[in-house]
């Protein structure tokens, strides 16, 4: 007698041309089973040969749950295609896929082994459905990423620049066209500010959260921006836990039995737009809140790492985001006060 299939899953391992997508079931005695492997291009058509393939394979009886990672912009398309046409999707964020990958017996990993990951999660574990995320967050994030990549090339122009008159005989014609070049980066730079803050002044609700986490010492509406476009809107987010881990501003320490092998550090394996943008921030709040400026002096006291205790900073003006954000209120200053004993101990261990 066959065993009633309860649950189905399809894992997406998305890169920027191909998925490589396993099918997967449960059955009623919580036997998981993965049965298909295929891969299809990252384009409209191979989203069409997709859904034909997993319909031949699956049962048409019980739902089927497509479930990929947040990896960058090349899973945008996919998940937009599928939300259009009605079907159950989660988006997870990869450092979830990761920590769940290596509980696995698995020697290799490979795409195949990715795809097989996603869909024994998307078995185990209860998902939401993923929504498309608001329109001005999508515009934001490419607005704001715009802005740097000016930024970054005007760096580099600067430089040249720099260069250029430290040479024993400067070029004028080369100065001349690399003022020029800093001069149209100046003026997109200030287009895209621009944009920004009209495109945020067109939606009430956006603007009244961006004022209110404006209110964190150091946030300017710029960061805020940023954090919300990064995040959309912390859709994906469930905990700060989980903010710091997306943000790569987690620890993570190498440890065998008692003994710790290696010296705590930062992931930096997440959002790396997420962490430029708190750097700053960071360092105005310790300059100009005497409350963070004494919380960087007892952490540097304790450990003697400067820049350790100014990611400190970082993922604490970070959470206190996703508060506002979530609460919808202005700024307590008296938070601060409740929450300093809890970055000395995480930043302590």
């Amino acid at each position: 007698m066959n065993k009633k299939i309860t649950k189905q899953s399809v894992g997406i391992d998305v890169a920027q041309k191909e998925l490589v997508v396993c099918l997967g079931r449960m059955y009623e005695d919580w036997t998981p089973e993965l049965y298909g492997h295929k891969s299809f291009p990252n384009t409209e058509k191979g989203y069409l040969a997709l859904i034909m393939w997993v319909k031949k394979l699956t049962d048409h009886d019980i739902p089927n749950r497509f479930v990929m990672e947040a990896t960058g912009v090349y899973h945008e398309s996919l998940a937009y295609f599928l939300y259009e046409k009605g079907y159950n999707q989660s988006i997870v964020l990869p450092n979830k896929i990761s920590n769940y990958a290596r509980s696995l017996d698995t020697k290799t990993v490979t795409d195949k082994t990715a795809s097989e990951a996603i869909a024994m999660f998307g078995l185990e574990r209860k998902l939401d459905n993923w929504k498309r995320p608001q329109r001005i967050f999508k515009r934001l994030k490419q607005l704001t990423r715009e802005r740097d990549q000016v930024i970054q090339a005007r760096t580099v122009a600067k430089n040249q620049l720099h260069a250029e008159h430290a040479e024993a005989e400067p070029h004028q014609k080369s100065i001349t066209r690399i003022k020029q070049q800093i001069a149209v980066f100046n003026k997109q730079e200030k287009e895209i500010k621009e944009e920004i803050a009209e495109l945020i002044s067109e939606d009430a609700e956006v603007k009244n959260t961006i004022d209110l986490i404006c209110t964190i010492p150091g946030i300017g509406s710029l960061t805020a921006a940023v954090v919300l476009a990064e995040t959309n809107g912390f859709e994906l987010i469930r905990n700060k836990g989980q903010l710091a881990s997306y943000a790569g501003l987690d620890i993570k320490e190498k440890q065998s039995g008692t003994s710790v092998k290696g010296k705590p550090r930062i992931s930096k394996k997440g959002n790396k737009y997420l962490r430029k943008a708190m750097h700053l921030p960071a360092l105005a709040a310790i300059r100009h809140s005497e409350r963070f400026k004494s919380v960087f002096v007892r952490l540097v006291s304790k450990h003697g790492i400067k820049m350790k205790a100014v990611v400190a900073v970082q993922r604490k003006l970070l959470e206190m985001i996703y508060t506002i954000y979530k609460s919808n209120t202005a700024f307590d200053k008296n938070y601060l006060q409740r929450e300093d004993c809890n970055i000395i101990v995480e930043q302590g261990t």
